[in-house]
């Protein structure tokens, strides 16, 4: 829509799965390529995921208390292996090869596994800390030294270089109205949040149940 001259995300979330992140980013390229501003604007809490996607904005206004930061990745495995032995259960798997069943609750990890997760957390966590020094130009050692799961208030986080401008919402409208060159206060179209049926939303629960993933979250 050539009409639109910028965008303001209200971002208000710790985050969540690596790969719905890394998508929104994507699409905050495409608007860019396409000479469109973007405006992250940092609610209550924009951390982790929240963060990752607000950094590769044009601005990042937050308020002076909005919780930020937590840089990092998590992989959360439970383990019910000494349940199940209580209870009787014994759990037969037949697999193609050795790691096919890395992640499984009913067994102890073994050393070489846990290091072979390890890996993979690493690369997706130097993917994160990749993008924060390309979008904010920031030295890579000085993100680094903050990048390990720390939090910070918006007003500190702008201390560190992770936030533009301190602000409402109403003022990272006002920015992208500037930085697009709108004359007087923009005309502003809010997208309303799709709903999604009760009986999607369920499938949806169940499935983030059974899979195992990496995430961008900050758990509090």
């Amino acid at each position: 829509n050539r009409l639109i001259k910028g965008v303001v995300i209200y971002l208000n979330t710790p985050g969540g799965a690596v790969v719905p992140c890394q998508e929104i980013v994507d699409e905050i390229d495409r608007l860019q390529d396409e000479e469109k501003i973007v405006v992250a604007s940092l609610g209550t809490v924009a951390a982790s995921g929240g963060y990752y996607i607000a950094s590769t904005a044009d601005r990042i206004v937050a308020n002076p208390g909005t919780i930020t930061g937590s840089i990092g990745v998590i992989m959360q495995l439970p383990s019910v292996e000494e349940l199940t032995k209580k209870i009787g259960i014994e759990m037969r798997v037949i697999k193609s090869k050795k790691y096919k069943d890395i992640a499984s609750p009913f067994r102890k990890m073994e050393k070489d596994e846990r290091e072979l997760l390890q890996d993979v957390v690493n690369d997706v966590y130097d993917q994160f800390v990749d993008e924060v020094v390309k979008s904010r130009g920031i030295e890579r050692d000085s993100v680094m030294k903050i990048a390990d799961g720390r939090i910070f208030s918006g007003k500190k986080a702008k201390e560190l270089g992770l936030v533009d401008t301190l602000g409402s919402l109403e003022d990272a409208i006002m920015i992208a109205g500037e930085l697009a060159g709108i004359k007087g206060k923009p005309t502003v179209i809010e997208l309303k949040e799709r709903k999604i049926p009760q009986i999607f939303r369920l499938f949806s629960s169940i499935e983030k149940r059974k899979t195992v993933k990496l995430e961008y979250i900050f758990n509090p």
